[in-house]
């Protein structure tokens, strides 16, 4: 297991091309939110940009629009009642606040029938999954699972300790051909094959939205042409980097999740300098 720190963040980040423009930087699907859960699909959206998407479009129910029209107007809206075209997109990520009835297993069900790509599935995906386990295994590969401790128990059985959580995400990992980012106080990626522990973050974080914001940070450089397990490293080191340097104007009990996103930018130039 390799431990992150910047160095390695350095040899995988890459700088935009002074002459890029928006098509450069990929074009990003979030699939979130529902009636009472806008707040998901704004903040992942919103992560996602800060993260370097070139463009993000967020699919959502149709009387949610001006929630979003309001609250990010640099996102591009797609309505969950239309029958939609996801060919266009670089990366999907779906989950955050799409709850878990049946219009949200449809939801999962058009993600699986239409889109090749690598997906990231968070939260209320990964609830759905765990519902209908089967469903595991026709995920596209490289796909990128994001569960905390207790969604990770709900897919795989329930474990007494980290480490063998850990054990088991290695090899689901490579059973199944994903990425696993199971979340936590040293979060932990692995491939199956390759295996990292995160060095940055704080109890800050340990509110809600903060996955949310991962999500769309991580759907951003798949976007950008990362592959998934560096998207994933980078999405992870860069999160925590966020919330570390948020602590020098707010505390772990103050910190905003949204204060995490307007970060962000500090957390790009640190590792660039």
């Amino acid at each position: 297991m390799t431990k992150l720190d910047i160095n390695i963040i350095q040899k995988l980040f890459q700088k935009r091309l002074p002459d890029s423009h928006k098509g450069s930087h990929g074009h990003a699907l979030i699939i979130a939110g529902s009636k009472s859960k806008m707040g998901a699909a704004i903040i992942c959206a919103k992560a996602s940009l800060r993260a370097g998407a070139g463009l993000v479009t967020v699919n959502i129910p149709k009387k949610e629009r001006l929630t979003i029209f309001t609250a990010i107007p640099e996102a591009m809206i797609e309505f969950r009642e239309e029958k939609n075209n996801w060919e266009k997109y670089n990366t999907v990520a779906i989950g955050p606040g799409i709850g878990t009835d049946k219009s949200a297993k449809s939801l999962l069900k058009l993600v699986f029938a239409n889109v090749n790509l690598p997906v990231v599935f968070d939260a209320d995906a990964l609830n759905l999954l765990a519902e209908n386990q089967e469903q595991l295994l026709n995920l596209p590969q490289k796909s990128i699972l994001t569960p905390h401790a207790k969604e990770f128990d709900r897919l795989f059985g329930n474990h007494k300790s980290e480490s063998e959580r850990r054990h088991t995400a290695i090899t689901k990992a490579k059973e199944l051909q994903l990425i696993i980012v199971l979340k936590g106080h040293k979060t932990f990626i692995t491939n199956g094959e390759e295996s990292f522990e995160n060095s940055t973050g704080n109890s800050g974080l340990a509110k809600g939205g903060s996955g949310d914001v991962l999500t769309g940070i991580i759907s951003a450089f798949l976007a950008q042409g990362y592959e998934p397990l560096q998207a994933a490293i980078l999405g992870v080191f860069l999160h925590g980097l966020a919330a570390d340097i948020t602590l020098e104007t707010q505390s772990t009990e103050s910190m905003l999740i949204t204060d995490v996103i307007e970060n962000l930018g500090q957390a790009f130039k640190k590792i660039q300098n």
